[in-house]
C-alpha cells in the first residue's frame, strides 16, 4: 500500500507540472488584455476554486484559515501577486522558454534567503549548484539584446524571487498547507489589479475569448494544479518533488512550439541547460526541502 500510495503520488505531482506548463500556450493566446486583467480575472476564478477546494478538505472557512495564517501568509500572499505579476508579463515579454528556464531558479534564491532570514544552513552542493545557476543565468540574460527581452527576463526573475519569499514565509510561519496562503494571494491580487486598472483607465470587461481563456487558466492551469500537488507532494520525497517539477519547465516551452511553432535561441538553450542541470544536481546530492511551487 506505500508504494502504491507514492507512486500515485508521483502521478499527482507530474500532473500538476504538466497543468502548470500550460501558461505560457494560455498566455499567448489573449489577444488584447494587458497583465492587470488577465491577473484579475485569473485570480477571480481561482479564488473561487480554493474557497471551495479547501471548505470541501478542512470543513472550516477559508476566509478564517487566511486570517490565522497572521503576518506570514500576509507577507506570502503578496509576494505571490508580485510572482504572478511578473510571471505574465516575463511571458508576453520574452519567449516561454527563456521565462520558464528562469523562473526554475527560485528554489536557489529560497536557499539562500532561508540563510538570511531563517538561518537555515545550505549544503556545499547546493552552493555549487547555485554557482552553476548564476553561470546558466547569466548567458540567458545576455541573449536577450533588446530591452523587451531584457526586461521580461529580468521579470522573470523577480517572479522566481517572489516564489522564493513565499517558500520562505510559509516556512518561518510553519505552515504545512499552501492552499490558505494562496486563497489569500488571490484576494490581494482581486484588490490590487482592480485599482491598477482603474487608475491606468483600463476597462474591467475585456473580450469573451481572453476572459475566458484567463478564467480557465485560473481554474484549470493554476487551481488544480495545486491541488494535485497538494495531495500528491504529501507521499513523494523532496528529492524527486524537486525532480518531477522540471516536468513543467520541459513542457511549456514544446506546448508554445507544438501549437504556435515558438523556437528559442542557442543562449537560452545553453544556460537553460547548465540551469537545469544544476537543478538535478542538487535535487540528486539529497535536497531535503520541498522546491518552491511555480503557479504564475
Amino acid at each position: 500500500m506505500p508504494s502504491e500510495r507514492r507512486a500515485g503520488g508521483y502521478v499527482l505531482v507530474f500532473l500538476a507540472g504538466v497543468l502548470w506548463s500550460t501558461v505560457g500556450l494560455g498566455i499567448r493566446l489573449i489577444e488584447d488584455s494587458l497583465v492587470w486583467q488577465i491577473l484579475l480575472y485569473r485570480s477571480l476564478s481561482l479564488t473561487a476554486l480554493l474557497y471551495i477546494v479547501i471548505r470541501i478538505r478542512t470543513g472550516r472557512d477559508p476566509f478564517k484559515l487566511a486570517r490565522a495564517s497572521g503576518l506570514p501568509g500576509v507577507i506570502g500572499g503578496l509576494s505571490l501577486v508580485a510572482a504572478y505579476t511578473g510571471g505574465i508579463y516575463a511571458v508576453q515579454n520574452t519567449s516561454v522558454a527563456n521565462a520558464m528556464i528562469l523562473f526554475a531558479s527560485a528554489p536557489f534564491m529560497a536557499a539562500i534567503l532561508g540563510l538570511l532570514v531563517l538561518g537555515e544552513r545550505v549544503r556545499r552542493a547546493t552552493w555549487i549548484a547555485i554557482a552553476f545557476a548564476f553561470f546558466g543565468i547569466s548567458v540567458m540574460v545576455w541573449d536577450n539584446s533588446d530591452s523587451s527581452a531584457v526586461s521580461g527576463s529580468l521579470a522573470a526573475l523577480g517572479s522566481a524571487f517572489g516564489f522564493a519569499v513565499f517558500t520562505i514565509a510559509l516556512r518561518w510561519g510553519k505552515s504545512g498547507e499552501m492552499m490558505p496562503a494562496v486563497f489569500l494571494s488571490g484576494i490581494f491580487a482581486i484588490v490590487i489589479m482592480t485599482g491598477i486598472c482603474a487608475v491606468l483607465g483600463l476597462p474591467l470587461i475585456i473580450s469573451r475569448l481572453d476572459g475566458g481563456i484567463a478564467l480557465g487558466m485560473g481554474i484549470f492551469q493554476v487551481g488544480a494544479g495545486l491541488v494535485l500537488y497538494t495531495i500528491g507532494s504529501k507521499t513523494v520525497p523532496a528529492a524527486e518533488l524537486t525532480l518531477l517539477s522540471l516536468a513543467e519547465v520541459v513542457l511549456a516551452p514544446f506546448w508554445v512550439w507544438l501549437a504556435l511553432g515558438e523556437t528559442t535561441t542557442t543562449n537560452t538553450l545553453i544556460g537553460g541547460v547548465v540551469l537545469l542541470a544544476a537543478i538535478v544536481g542538487n535535487a540528486l546530492t539529497g535536497a531535503r526541502r520541498k522546491p518552491p511551487v511555480t503557479i504564475i
